[in-house]
């Protein structure tokens, strides 16, 4: 059944016998196509396989035409009457409603020219005209398959954010902290310049690096007074805890390394591992110093927050016994002075 809203038509999943595809994956797949003939042809091959096909000719605005269907895959001609392919994929992967939706270009030749502009516009992989049915079956559904699995991927972050608010709730001093950390530590990444995926990592480890804890109990946790060393012990194992929890994310492998080494020392008398001086992930280190300051300059019940010149003098003290990187401390104290000074 062909369901026609103007320019636009939805064909339905008939009665044909499956090939080369999986029966328990039924997806929605968009053909944008100025040229009948050959979208007619793409459309077959894919009812064949089982899918649900959304036509276009590509007269619409492709962005909002997508945005609203929100297909597992768009299959886009790279010339288009209205439009150019290329930019209209770059708009669809730039876009935060459309950017995790592959998108697949097809082009009329295989030539270089074609393969840069397939790569600079963002797509996830092109077909050459004639397309062969084979090839345009198996890319179909192995990026249908990505495409799930990291909507997976982003509800497991999802469960480890709610486990990682819990833990932060779980002592009512520390209300708030993971969204400030998050908040100071993408600010000093910046400033660093040490690159948008780092800073991702950065911001991911400030919601998650504690969650380990949960394993600990509370009557260590909450204890108002001073832990015995084996109780000391059991929560210096809440890094490794932690890192063997975050290992779903694999998309998010660098804030593993940030989650387990965020309590090393540049001396070396940090844990798990005792790693010294660069051997300490960067990150880890960057991670370390904006915890600290953080800690340092909220309310406890224990004691009242520092001013931010106290915990800059006790980092500064910190760093004279050894424990921090002291050019990293130099430019921390730098980004807060500049901090403290664009507030006044």
């Amino acid at each position: 059944m062909i369901e026609s809203l103007s320019g636009l038509s939805i064909t339905n999943k008939t009665n044909f016998p499956a090939v080369n595809h999986s029966p328990q994956i039924s997806a929605k797949v968009m053909v944008i196509d100025n040229r009948p003939l050959s979208r007619m042809t793409v459309v077959d091959l894919l009812v064949v396989d089982g899918y649900q096909v959304i036509e276009s000719d590509g007269e619409s605005a492709i962005l909002e035409l997508v945005s609203e269907k929100q297909p597992d895959l768009v299959l886009l001609n790279a010339v288009l009457p209205e439009s150019n392919g290329f930019e209209a994929c770059r708009q669809l992967k730039t876009d935060l409603r459309t950017k995790d939706i592959p998108v697949v270009l097809m082009t009329v030749g295989d030539r270089r020219e074609y393969r840069l502009q397939v790569m600079e516009a963002g797509a996830d992989d092109f077909l050459v005209k004639p397309l062969d049915r084979l090839e345009l079956s198996t890319r179909v559904r192995t990026l249908i398959h990505q495409k799930r699995l990291n909507e997976g991927l982003d509800q497991t972050k999802q469960v480890l954010f709610s486990i990682a608010k819990a833990v932060e709730g779980r002592s009512s001093d520390r209300g708030g902290s993971c969204a400030r950390v998050a908040d100071l530590v993408k600010a000093f990444g910046e400033y660093l310049q040490v690159g948008p995926e780092a800073i991702e990592n950065l911001v991911f480890a400030a919601h998650l690096h504690d969650i380990g804890t949960i394993a600990i109990p509370d009557s260590i946790m909450l204890k108002k007074g001073e832990l015995t060393p084996e109780e000391t012990e059991l929560v210096k194992k809440h890094v490794l805890i932690g890192e063997q929890i975050c290992q779903p994310l694999s998309h998010r492998w660098g804030v593993l390394p940030i989650i387990r080494h965020h309590h090393e020392r540049w001396d070396g008398s940090g844990y798990p591992d005792g790693l010294a001086n660069s051997n300490i992930p960067y990150l880890a280190q960057v991670f370390q110093i904006i915890d600290i300051y953080d800690a340092l300059t909220s309310d406890r019940p224990h004691k009242q927050a520092y001013s931010a010149q106290e915990a800059l003098e006790i980092i500064a003290e910190e760093t004279t016994k050894g424990w921090r990187n002291p050019s990293l401390v130099t430019k921390f104290t730098a980004f807060v002075q500049e901090l403290e000074k664009n507030k006044e």
